[in-house]
């Protein structure tokens, strides 16, 4: 045991009841805050537990933990702190992130947590509440950060919608262009083809194979392989190249990926090959997809009753498109292109300061790491 540190059960430590019935039809707008098994979803004229509180997911999500600053109702699908023994409330709710909650969840139907189960659980705490305080302090700010950058996001995210709606349609003109865009089809635009028709052989390692799952979730590093033989069969006729884009066009059709990496794969049927002709920019084109006017098209030329939804090649090849001039679609894609990779760039941030917090807690909370009081008093 970390000197300092003691063995203490959930129960000694913070125990935990039950909360309130509140039926919807009965909650009345107010300041406190409502707090179901998933975090809080209302505000009430009443509270019934003083701040600041710690809450947990009983009922439906299990183990969701919130914190709250401020007086507030406990929902009865949640279990609540009702007394930290003179612990660092902030604290605790970092610590009880130490549990593993969905081994305690019982039901078949919707999971439920008995609180009895996890009040014989042993945790690890100091004794020194400055030292609490210290720890609580150090992952808060970590969350601050979390919190900031997803909202940077988020803010990102709009702005960046925003200008597509309005780019890609021609609503929003870049300086220095002017003239009416003109309407075409994919089948103009570019060359189309589909994938394998038949199941191939996997192997454990060899040609990446993609799928829809690979276009839609945007991850082509988790793939299935198949031989080189078999790939040089499957692709006599094509090769997919940098700057191609790939295409669903069976389940969640018309989702578009360009191909901005070198890549030696095979596909399957379920997805198109879109070999962009010199007047299109295969960049602007893969953004072009996301607009409403592309995804009506695709719709208009799908098999309206095929379960799941499809479009043929055929079809493909007729969906309309409205374009400017290929120094327009680069310009434009230029700039959406940098917005996209802004956004990546940030996102990888938030993935790992995500990471750093994940290993503040493991070693904080455990005292293998201390914290040591700043005694400087902010001297040079």
């Amino acid at each position: 045991m970390v000197r300092g540190w003691f063995e203490k059960t959930v129960d000694e430590i913070s125990p935990l009841q039950r909360g309130f019935d509140l039926p919807t039809s009965k909650i009345i707008n107010g300041e406190y805050p409502v707090v179901y098994s998933n975090g809080i979803g209302a505000t009430h004229n009443v509270a019934m537990v003083k701040a600041p509180g710690v809450v947990t997911g009983r009922s439906g999500t299990i183990g969701s933990l919130t914190f709250v600053d401020k007086d507030y109702f406990p929902h009865n699908t949640t279990l609540w702190v009702t007394d930290f023994k003179e612990n660092d409330a902030l604290f605790i709710y970092f610590l009880l992130h130490q549990i593993d909650w969905q081994r305690f969840a019982t039901g078949s139907g919707v999971p439920t947590l008995n609180r009895n189960d996890v009040h014989e659980l042993r945790l690890s705490i100091p004794e020194d509440i400055t030292e609490q305080r210290r720890i609580a302090e150090a992952l808060s700010d970590t969350d601050a950060l979390i919190t900031a950058l997803e909202k940077l996001i988020a803010k990102k995210r709009a702005v960046k919608q925003g200008a597509m709606q309005e780019l890609l349609t021609g609503k929003r003109r870049l300086l220095g262009f002017s003239g009416e865009w003109v309407e075409t089809t994919l089948g103009e635009s570019c060359e189309i083809k589909d994938g394998t028709h038949q199941t191939p052989k996997y192997v454990d390692y060899g040609i990446p194979f993609y799928s829809v799952e690979n276009v839609t979730s945007g991850d082509f590093r988790n793939t299935k392989f198949i031989s080189p033989n078999e790939h040089r069969f499957l692709t006599a006729n094509y090769k997919i190249k940098c700057g191609d884009i790939l295409m669903t066009r069976i389940g969640s059709i018309g989702v578009c990926k360009y191909v901005d990496w070198n890549v030696g794969a095979s596909f399957y049927v379920s997805l198109a090959l879109l070999k962009c002709r010199n007047k299109i920019d295969a960049r602007f084109l893969s953004l072009y997809s996301q607009s409403e006017q592309f995804q009506k098209e695709i719709e208009l030329h799908s098999l309206q009753h095929a379960i799941p939804k499809k479009i043929n090649i055929g079809n493909l090849a007729l969906v309309r498109l409205t374009m400017p001039t290929l120094t327009e679609q680069t310009a434009i894609a230029e700039i959406l292109s940098d917005m996209n990779a802004e956004i990546d760039a940030m996102t990888a941030k938030l993935d790992k300061l995500r990471n750093i917090k994940q290993g503040m807690m493991s070693e904080l909370l455990t005292g293998r790491i201390r914290l040591e009081e700043d005694t400087d008093n902010g001297k040079d």
